[in-house]
């Protein structure tokens, strides 16, 4: 097995990591994959200083990624870590690289006095729900509403 890399992701990873949101936008029920926004979104992350967008990459190929933004908590009255986007390859889960993706997003919000990171999952993707349980990650008694603006 060659040897796993976590690095911070640059623009010239968008194809890979919109190949790994499309896989993952496949499994949530509340999102559309559509190329154009996504695209849109991953640059606005990639240029903010605000946010963080890691890959996983072996042999050169990028096989796995993470996003997190950050908010301001008044629970934690300081910052906290959304985590966005979890997703690794088909064909490469259960060999540790989303913990190593976790792992390195955790240590980036630690270094910047981070207080909480927070995600949401689907609820009926199992796997997923035992993995972060696996991880150390609680669930809480909240639950996500949304709203379009103007609507």
């Amino acid at each position: 097995m060659a040897a796993l890399s976590i690095r911070p992701a640059g623009i010239t990873d968008i194809d890979d990591l919109l190949s790994l949101l499309h896989l993952l936008f496949s499994i949530e029920k509340d999102f559309v994959f559509d190329t154009a926004r996504v695209r849109h979104g991953l640059a606005l992350m990639l240029a903010s200083k605000q946010s963080v967008v890691l890959v996983a990459e072996e042999s050169g190929q990028v096989i796995g990624m993470c996003t997190g933004q950050l908010t301001i908590s008044t629970a934690e009255g300081g910052p906290a870590l959304l985590v966005e986007d979890v997703v690794v390859r088909q064909g490469q889960q259960g060999r540790g690289v989303g913990r190593a993706l976790l792992h390195a997003l955790e240590g980036w919000a630690r270094s910047r006095d981070i207080g909480r990171l927070q995600l949401l999952a689907d609820r009926n993707n199992d796997p997923a729900l035992a993995f972060y349980t696996k991880l150390g990650w609680q669930a809480t008694e909240l639950i996500c509403l949304r709203r379009r603006p103007g609507l």
